[in-house]
Protein backbone atom coordinates (compact mmCIF):
# COMPACT_ATOMS: atom_id res chain seq x y z
CA UNK A 1 0.00 0.00 0.00
CA UNK A 2 1.06 3.32 -0.59
CA UNK A 3 1.92 5.77 2.09
CA UNK A 4 -0.63 8.17 0.22
CA UNK A 5 -3.05 5.68 1.37
CA UNK A 6 -2.26 5.01 4.33
CA UNK A 7 -2.39 8.84 4.94
CA UNK A 8 -6.28 9.16 3.65
CA UNK A 9 -6.94 6.31 5.10
CA UNK A 10 -6.16 7.55 8.61
CA UNK A 11 -7.62 11.26 8.13
CA UNK A 12 -10.77 9.78 7.03
CA UNK A 13 -10.49 7.05 10.10
CA UNK A 14 -13.89 7.64 12.67
CA UNK A 15 -12.44 8.42 16.08
CA UNK A 16 -14.56 7.12 19.15
CA UNK A 17 -14.94 9.25 22.08
CA UNK A 18 -12.77 6.78 23.91
CA UNK A 19 -9.68 7.61 21.44
CA UNK A 20 -9.41 11.97 22.23
CA UNK A 21 -10.40 11.50 25.87
CA UNK A 22 -7.44 13.88 26.52
CA UNK A 23 -9.49 16.38 25.34
CA UNK A 24 -11.13 19.04 27.28
CA UNK A 25 -15.05 17.96 28.39
CA UNK A 26 -16.29 21.20 26.72
CA UNK A 27 -14.14 20.00 23.59
CA UNK A 28 -16.14 16.31 23.37
CA UNK A 29 -19.47 18.04 23.51
CA UNK A 30 -18.64 19.58 20.71
CA UNK A 31 -17.75 16.68 18.85
CA UNK A 32 -19.42 14.49 17.28
CA UNK A 33 -18.69 10.44 17.68
CA UNK A 34 -18.76 10.02 13.91
CA UNK A 35 -15.89 13.23 12.92
CA UNK A 36 -12.89 12.48 11.16
CA UNK A 37 -9.73 14.20 12.07
CA UNK A 38 -10.10 16.86 9.03
CA UNK A 39 -13.34 17.93 10.62
CA UNK A 40 -11.76 18.11 13.92
CA UNK A 41 -8.90 19.85 12.37
CA UNK A 42 -11.55 22.45 10.81
CA UNK A 43 -13.52 23.06 14.32
CA UNK A 44 -10.33 23.25 15.91
CA UNK A 45 -9.37 26.04 13.40
CA UNK A 46 -12.70 27.49 14.04
CA UNK A 47 -11.91 27.51 17.54
CA UNK A 48 -8.77 29.10 17.17
CA UNK A 49 -10.26 32.10 15.76
CA UNK A 50 -12.89 32.64 18.02
CA UNK A 51 -9.97 32.67 20.82
CA UNK A 52 -8.16 35.24 18.49
CA UNK A 53 -10.83 37.65 17.67
CA UNK A 54 -12.49 37.61 21.70
CA UNK A 55 -8.92 38.46 22.08
CA UNK A 56 -8.76 41.33 19.70
CA UNK A 57 -12.16 42.39 21.72
CA UNK A 58 -10.75 42.36 25.16
CA UNK A 59 -7.93 44.58 23.94
CA UNK A 60 -9.73 46.92 22.49
CA UNK A 61 -12.17 47.20 25.50
CA UNK A 62 -8.84 47.15 27.49
CA UNK A 63 -7.63 50.30 25.21
CA UNK A 64 -11.22 52.22 25.38
CA UNK A 65 -10.94 51.74 29.27
CA UNK A 66 -7.19 52.94 29.47
CA UNK A 67 -8.72 55.57 27.48
CA UNK A 68 -11.61 56.43 29.96
CA UNK A 69 -9.51 56.39 32.80
CA UNK A 70 -7.38 59.37 31.47
CA UNK A 71 -9.75 61.02 30.33
CA UNK A 72 -11.73 60.89 33.13
CA UNK A 73 -8.78 61.59 35.39
CA UNK A 74 -7.58 64.52 33.22
CA UNK A 75 -11.67 66.09 33.30
CA UNK A 76 -11.22 65.62 37.67
CA UNK A 77 -7.90 67.59 37.39
CA UNK A 78 -9.26 70.26 35.00
CA UNK A 79 -12.45 70.83 37.60
CA UNK A 80 -10.14 71.07 40.58
CA UNK A 81 -7.75 73.21 39.14
CA UNK A 82 -11.27 75.64 37.56
CA UNK A 83 -12.20 75.68 40.97
CA UNK A 84 -8.32 76.21 42.55
CA UNK A 85 -8.08 79.25 40.51
CA UNK A 86 -11.39 80.94 41.18
CA UNK A 87 -10.38 80.90 44.95
CA UNK A 88 -6.83 82.14 44.55
CA UNK A 89 -8.42 84.76 42.29
CA UNK A 90 -10.75 85.85 44.90
CA UNK A 91 -7.72 85.70 47.42
CA UNK A 92 -5.70 87.53 44.88
CA UNK A 93 -8.53 90.29 44.93
CA UNK A 94 -8.24 90.52 48.75
CA UNK A 95 -4.47 90.61 49.02
CA UNK A 96 -4.29 93.27 46.51
CA UNK A 97 -6.61 95.74 48.92
CA UNK A 98 -4.24 94.42 51.52
CA UNK A 99 -1.22 95.89 49.48
CA UNK A 100 -2.87 99.22 48.73
CA UNK A 101 -3.86 99.64 52.95
CA UNK A 102 -0.32 99.03 53.15
CA UNK A 103 0.68 101.43 50.68
CA UNK A 104 -1.65 104.16 51.88
CA UNK A 105 -0.90 103.74 55.55
CA UNK A 106 3.26 103.82 54.43
CA UNK A 107 2.36 106.82 52.60
CA UNK A 108 0.46 108.28 55.69
CA UNK A 109 2.93 107.26 58.04
CA UNK A 110 0.71 105.03 59.95
CA UNK A 111 2.55 101.87 61.43
CA UNK A 112 2.15 98.69 59.22
CA UNK A 113 3.69 96.03 61.17
CA UNK A 114 0.23 94.36 61.50
CA UNK A 115 -0.28 94.34 57.75
CA UNK A 116 3.26 93.35 57.19
CA UNK A 117 2.35 90.10 59.07
CA UNK A 118 -0.49 89.25 57.13
CA UNK A 119 0.76 89.58 53.64
CA UNK A 120 3.83 87.59 54.35
CA UNK A 121 1.10 85.06 56.02
CA UNK A 122 -0.74 85.52 52.63
CA UNK A 123 2.51 85.23 50.67
CA UNK A 124 2.96 82.04 52.18
CA UNK A 125 -0.35 80.95 50.60
CA UNK A 126 0.61 81.90 47.37
CA UNK A 127 4.02 80.04 47.86
CA UNK A 128 2.38 77.13 49.25
CA UNK A 129 -0.07 76.87 46.13
CA UNK A 130 2.52 77.62 43.50
CA UNK A 131 0.97 80.80 42.73
CA UNK A 132 4.00 82.88 41.45
CA UNK A 133 4.32 86.87 39.94
CA UNK A 134 3.98 87.40 36.29
CA UNK A 135 7.35 89.62 36.16
CA UNK A 136 6.33 92.42 33.01
CA UNK A 137 8.11 95.85 33.83
CA UNK A 138 10.52 96.18 30.99
CA UNK A 139 9.55 92.75 29.32
CA UNK A 140 8.12 92.81 25.72
CA UNK A 141 3.93 92.74 25.57
CA UNK A 142 3.10 88.60 25.39
CA UNK A 143 -0.90 88.37 25.22
CA UNK A 144 -0.92 85.52 26.80
CA UNK A 145 0.60 87.04 29.79
CA UNK A 146 -0.33 90.46 29.76
CA UNK A 147 -3.68 92.78 29.09
CA UNK A 148 -3.12 95.94 27.77
CA UNK A 149 -4.91 98.90 29.39
CA UNK A 150 -3.19 102.02 27.98
CA UNK A 151 -0.49 103.22 25.77
CA UNK A 152 2.26 105.97 25.62
CA UNK A 153 4.13 106.72 23.21
CA UNK A 154 7.89 106.23 24.10
CA UNK A 155 10.43 106.77 21.42
CA UNK A 156 13.38 105.87 23.57
CA UNK A 157 11.71 102.11 24.13
CA UNK A 158 11.20 99.58 21.44
CA UNK A 159 7.47 98.82 20.58
CA UNK A 160 5.35 97.06 22.89
CA UNK A 161 7.74 97.54 25.76
CA UNK A 162 5.97 97.42 29.07
CA UNK A 163 6.24 100.31 31.14
CA UNK A 164 4.24 99.99 33.92
CA UNK A 165 2.43 97.94 35.81
CA UNK A 166 -1.14 98.37 36.62
CA UNK A 167 -1.93 95.25 38.30
CA UNK A 168 0.25 92.04 39.14
CA UNK A 169 -0.54 88.93 36.93
CA UNK A 170 -0.15 84.94 38.67
CA UNK A 171 0.63 81.93 37.23
CA UNK A 172 0.01 78.71 38.87
CA UNK A 173 1.15 75.21 37.73
CA UNK A 174 2.06 76.84 34.17
CA UNK A 175 -1.68 78.29 33.90
CA UNK A 176 -1.96 81.78 34.10
CA UNK A 177 -5.07 82.45 36.80
CA UNK A 178 -4.71 86.44 36.22
CA UNK A 179 -2.81 88.29 33.04
CA UNK A 180 -0.85 91.80 34.23
CA UNK A 181 -2.28 95.06 33.54
CA UNK A 182 0.10 97.11 31.60
CA UNK A 183 0.97 100.35 29.98
CA UNK A 184 2.86 99.59 26.96
CA UNK A 185 4.98 101.75 24.81
CA UNK A 186 4.17 102.80 21.37
CA UNK A 187 7.24 104.10 19.19
CA UNK A 188 5.47 105.66 15.84
CA UNK A 189 9.85 105.70 15.05
CA UNK A 190 10.13 102.19 14.25
CA UNK A 191 9.09 100.55 10.81
CA UNK A 192 6.25 98.52 10.80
Amino acid sequence: MSEENNTNKILSKKISKNEINNLDDELIKLVPESSTIIQLENLLEKEKQKVKDNEEKIRHVLADYQNLTKKTQSDIEKGVNTKIDDIMLDFLNIYDDFIRAKQVFTESKINTEGLNSILKNMDSILAKYNVTVIDALGEIFNPNFHEAISFITDFELSDNTITKELRKGYISHNRVIRPTLVEISKNENEIK
